[in-house]
């Protein structure tokens, strides 16, 4: 019997998950900010220091958007071996998700409208854990169903349902 030994996941994110990622931010964003700067320009006699501070504000927002992509590439990781699929997540605390073969219920794969137009998709397995589905995120959309696929040869190869 072979175990899968806790160590960094090898495969990282499609590289064109920044630029998807930065405008997920961006979408969420630009309107924080935006709002800021009207509610400052529209409800107060625009004191500078108010003014300095709501500018401060909309920067980090528009850093936060374009800066945090680039960290969460650094640090996201995935892999699937013969025995289970494990991801790796987080920044300060880092998250570990594995999910053994033999209790894999289900896997899908996703593709958003922003997504599809970066070439990328989603793999979600889920399994009887009450914390919930491993999700694999930002594939190359042909990675995704070849990942799909291999993941549904390998749970249907698994002789023992430990669900």
């Amino acid at each position: 019997m072979s175990t899968t030994g806790l160590r960094p996941p090898r495969n990282q994110a499609d590289p064109r998950a920044i630029p998807w990622w930065t405008v997920q931010g961006l979408i969420f964003m630009v309107p924080v900010a935006g709002a800021a700067v009207a509610a400052y320009w529209l409800f107060t006699d625009r004191p500078l220091w108010l003014g300095a501070v709501v500018a401060v504000f909309a920067v980090g927002c528009l850093a936060l958007a374009v800066g945090t992509p680039r960290a969460y590439y650094r640090v996201e990781r995935w892999e699937v071996t013969d025995q289970a699929v494990y991801t790796r997540k987080g920044w300060l605390t880092h998250t570990w998700r594995v999910a053994p073969m033999s209790r894999i219920q289900r896997v899908d794969t996703a593709r958003g409208p922003v997504q599809r137009l970066f070439g990328l998709a989603d793999v979600t397995v889920t399994t009887a854990s009450s914390a919930g589905a491993v999700k694999i995120e930002a594939l190359d959309h042909e990675v995704a169903a070849e990942l799909a696929e291999r993941l549904t040869a390998l749970t249907q190869a698994t002789p023992v349902d430990a669900t």
